[in-house]
């Protein structure tokens, strides 16, 4: 199933959720909320006929008006449902923002910025989804199609991605970066950074790798390996010409063949955590401290590269 991060669509935007929706499916949605904007909306659409008007499973309308709300309903047979209001705003004008949208069993669970919002229980199965649409005033920088394994709740402690994150290199939309790959993180890292990496992994891998070092030593602070055929996510620190002792207890093994990913690594004060495809997965404790020597990004092993961003 070949998922594209789509970007900078024109608005009002209609594609395909490629796979259609299932279980554990995240879909992630970045944008700009222009100053002039009075409403938007997000809708899981039942094919993409006008006429007679597809089903909508999923209507996420959040609306600038007089008072400031989100709706929420469900269209079936050219028939609005009951809507579901709330009278909360997590959208501010003139911002970036970042939804994500995760399919559960029994209901969608919307986070935005990073903060849980609202359960929107399935009046229509997910499974008759197969097209995104998104209208209204409103700029979208991406929208990116995840797999989640494990059915958990999707939302960590760690910080969402923001629209204005710096990409640590340039790409074309549609291209792949070069792998092995290596970035400068400017300034070094400090407390409340964060590094994006998004990716393929390929069809029958081994390992891969991300490793955060400092260019003017052989140290190697930080060494993010999962393995495929032992299902682990080994973390270890090259200090002083030496490996240190390797950390690989996890509850769950996030990464699958032919999947895309995204993880997410935020340094703390005392250490690093680090999620996957939107879930706290692990935290390293910083075995090196001096966390502005640590200005070098190096990826390698079995997946396509597609974006990597720094904040």
């Amino acid at each position: 199933m070949d998922n594209p991060i789509i970007s900078n669509p024109v608005i009002p935007f209609l594609g395909a959720i490629f796979g259609g929706l299932s279980n554990g499916r995240i879909i992630a949605i970045q944008g700009t909320l222009p100053q002039d904007s009075n409403r938007f909306q997000v809708d899981f659409m039942c094919g993409s006929s006008q006429q007679p008007r597809a089903n909508i499973a999923f209507h996420f309308n959040p609306r600038f008006q007089r008072s400031e709300y989100v709706v929420c309903n469900t269209l079936e047979k050219e028939k609005w449902g009951q809507e579901m209001k709330k009278y909360e705003m997590p959208f501010k004008k003139g911002e970036p923002f970042e939804i994500i949208f995760f399919v559960m069993v029994d209901k969608f669970k919307v986070a935005v910025n990073g903060k849980h919002f609202l359960d929107y229980q399935h009046r229509i199965s997910p499974a008759k989804v197969d097209t995104l649409g998104i209208s209204g005033v409103v700029k979208i920088q991406t929208i990116g199609f995840l797999e989640n394994s494990e059915q958990n709740n999707p939302y960590s402690d760690l910080p969402m991605k923001k629209c204005n994150a710096k990409r640590i290199q340039s790409k074309p939309s549609s291209a792949t970066l070069a792998v092995p790959y290596m970035g400068k993180i400017q300034n070094g890292l400090s407390p409340g950074h964060v590094i994006t990496v998004q990716g393929k992994i390929k069809k029958n891998p081994e390992r891969f790798s991300i490793d955060l070092r400092s260019h003017d030593s052989t140290d190697l602070p930080l060494h993010l390996s999962p393995r495929f055929r032992e299902r682990a996510f080994v973390r270890n620190s090259y200090l002083n010409q030496s490996w240190g002792e390797e950390e690989k207890k996890i509850a769950y093994f996030p990464f699958n063949p032919e999947a895309y990913f995204e993880v997410i690594i935020y340094c703390g004060s005392d250490c690093f955590k680090i999620a996957a495809n939107g879930e706290h997965l692990v935290e390293y404790k910083h075995r090196f401290t001096d966390l502005n020597k640590i200005d070098m990004l190096e990826i390698d092993g079995d997946i396509q590269l597609i974006d990597v961003q720094t904040w």
